[in-house]
């Protein structure tokens, strides 16, 4: 990558927003299967699990969630380069289970970088795809 501009708060939100639409079509095919409750603790969780998993396979094997792709925007290392499974499951946890918390600290603490918490954590920026 040669030259890297952050991406803008902006595109990730829609980015998180295509792919939670997304897994929730996933989500309620499940719990139409399963005969389980989306306000009930165990359907909430099953929609986190889905969240974390996919978010970690995607975001681990290419830097990029389907949301990150039609955005053109991608997760990687400080200086670039690809991150691991285990960066982009820290990353995933945060965006999956505590979004909100992760977020505001992020925001609050972390501008410069527009880094989440999570995101922080795992060493990880989001950054405009240039190829």
């Amino acid at each position: 990558m040669d030259e890297m501009r952050l991406a803008s708060w902006d595109d990730r939100f829609w980015a998180w927003l295509i792919d939670v639409l997304l897994m929730s079509i996933l989500w309620q095919r499940i719990l139409t299967a399963q005969e389980l409750s989306a306000f009930r603790p165990e359907g909430i969780a099953l929609l986190g699990f889905i969240l974390f998993v996919y978010w970690t396979a995607l975001e681990g094997y290419r830097g990029q969630s389907l949301g990150k792709m039609l955005l053109n925007i991608v997760v990687t290392g400080p200086v670039g380069e690809c991150i691991r499974f285990r960066d982009a499951a820290v990353e995933a946890f945060g965006k999956a289970f505590l979004l909100p918390l992760d977020c505001l600290i992020g925001w609050l603490y972390f501008r410069k970088k527009r880094q989440r918490l999570f995101s922080r954590m795992a060493d990880c920026i989001v950054v405009n795809r240039t190829e």
